[in-house]
């Protein structure tokens, strides 16, 4: 996990981030069943909410959002993410939801802009 300096305005807040993601993955998709056909609507406004909450801190980063939602279906997923970037002000956010017919997975990544 990327170092987080407290009281460091130029530092990426993964916890921050992930508690962000969580709110908006619970409001879209926390109290409903997998649905085929819901899925690519799910995902757009995880990714859309998500990012808005990050934009709303008006810190200076450029941020990429990533979501995957798969029906559970007892096969396995793997995933993962490699960047090479500074990592005194970079960072990133990975939340693994699940309720009982799905998983959801978010990444969040957040490059320092340089002002």
């Amino acid at each position: 996990m990327e170092e987080y300096h407290s009281g460091d305005e130029a530092a990426f807040n993964p916890d921050e981030a992930s508690n962000h993601v969580k709110e908006c993955i619970e409001g879209i998709i926390g109290g409903v069943d997998y649905n085929q056909s819901k899925v690519n609507q799910w995902t757009a406004s995880i990714v859309e909410q998500s990012l808005t909450h990050l934009v709303k801190q008006a810190k200076p980063f450029k941020y990429i959002v990533n979501c995957a939602v798969m029906q559970k279906s007892g096969a396995g997923l793997h995933t993962a993410s490699s960047c090479y970037w500074d990592t005194t002000t970079d960072g990133s956010s990975t939340v693994r939801w699940e309720n009982r017919t799905m998983y959801c997975v978010v990444n969040v990544f957040a490059v320092a802009v340089a002002l």
